[in-house]
């Protein structure tokens, strides 16, 4: 049996050569572009993107002398005057303060007589008068600097402790969650499924019930954190070990050793340096949340930040906004110095 082969025609010598190139759009394309601009427009609109817009521009406008008043910009002078300079000191009434021992002053600490001017009522004319008062104070030079630094060593500790949870959940549920080695569909739905929910719960939220639950304080910050967090880490550690190169675990298995040992020893050193990547960006992350949640009582600076800013003090919030800045700097530098020894 002979096989024939089919010549392949060849152009005449002289004959020019035409390239034939496919369009890279069609209409297809365009069609789709069409309805995501038409998306786009709807949602703008209905997210007021054009006010938006109109009032930046407006600002912006008002910031180089263009325009003679912005709401935008005289909203944020009012605020950014406020705010600054930042509270350093620590001021309490002396006749607020039990068991005041004027000889045992805390250090660097002074009473002094500052000058109050209230707004009161006349009973007799029923109109409002300045009064000027006189108060007892005792003025702590670096007080509030100290009581936002200890708040933002618990904010530090809370974070800590939440990201040790969220590791600690979610090494089995990686383990469950990855298709070539959860155990079989069942275990491998349930895990990716319990993952998933404790992603799309958002840490305010989870934060609310818990304090409901364990009461105000740190415990419900921790909390919220770490299983809000387990469901990140849950889904990155999973997902890792899936994408791991299989040359390694395949001749562990071929002499023998069995799927712990094969993950301990042929996928754990690949995926390693990227669970330490992205434990520390938890953390990170979860220095900031720790700020966010501790508005409804889950312990931090989050509840002084309340405090403050419901009594407009503005210049006790800059303090504590330079803090968190600092801290998370700080941290970022610490981890980076980490990540390059270890990896």
């Amino acid at each position: 049996m002979t096989s024939s082969t089919r010549p392949i025609p060849v152009p005449p010598q002289g004959t020019p050569l035409h390239w034939q190139l496919s369009a890279p759009y069609s209409y297809k394309h365009v069609l789709v572009l069409i309805a995501v601009m038409v998306v786009l427009l709807v949602t703008g609109q209905r997210t007021e993107m054009d006010r938006m817009v109109a009032m930046s521009v407006q600002a912006m406008a008002k910031t180089v002398g263009l325009a003679d008043d912005s709401q935008v910009a005289r909203g944020l002078s009012r605020v950014g005057q406020a705010m600054w300079p930042p509270a350093i000191a620590e001021v309490e009434e002396v006749g607020r303060i039990q068991n005041l021992d004027r000889q045992k002053l805390p250090p660097f600490s002074r009473i002094e007589f500052q000058e109050h001017v209230e707004q009161k009522m006349n009973l007799e004319t029923l109109q409002m008068e300045a009064t000027t008062e006189t108060v007892e104070v005792l003025v702590k030079p670096f007080g509030y600097v100290w009581t936002v630094f200890v708040k933002m060593i618990e904010t530090l500790e809370i974070a800590l402790w939440g990201t040790i949870l969220s590791v600690l959940l979610s090494i089995p549920l990686a383990f469950f969650a990855a298709r070539n080695y959860s155990p079989n569909s069942y275990t491998y739905t349930t895990a990716r499924g319990f993952i998933s929910f404790l992603r799309s719960m958002p840490e305010l939220i989870v934060a609310l019930f818990l304090v409901l639950a364990y009461g105000f304080g740190p415990i419900a910050g921790v909390l919220a954190l770490g299983l809000h967090a387990a469901g990140f880490l849950g889904k990155f550690y999973a997902e890792d070990i899936e994408n791991a190169d299989k040359k390694p675990q395949e001749a562990l298995e071929a002499i023998g050793a069995g799927k712990l040992k094969t993950l301990w020893y042929g996928v754990i050193p690949q995926v390693l340096p990227q669970y330490i990547a992205y434990t520390a960006y938890i953390l990170d992350r979860n220095l900031r949340m720790a700020t966010v949640i501790g508005l409804v009582g889950a312990g931090g600076i989050g509840q002084e930040l309340k405090g403050r800013f419901d009594m407009f003090q503005y210049g006790h919030v800059m303090t504590i906004l330079i803090a968190i800045f600092i801290f998370v700097f700080v941290l970022d530098q610490l981890q980076a110095r980490i990540r390059t020894k270890l990896i």
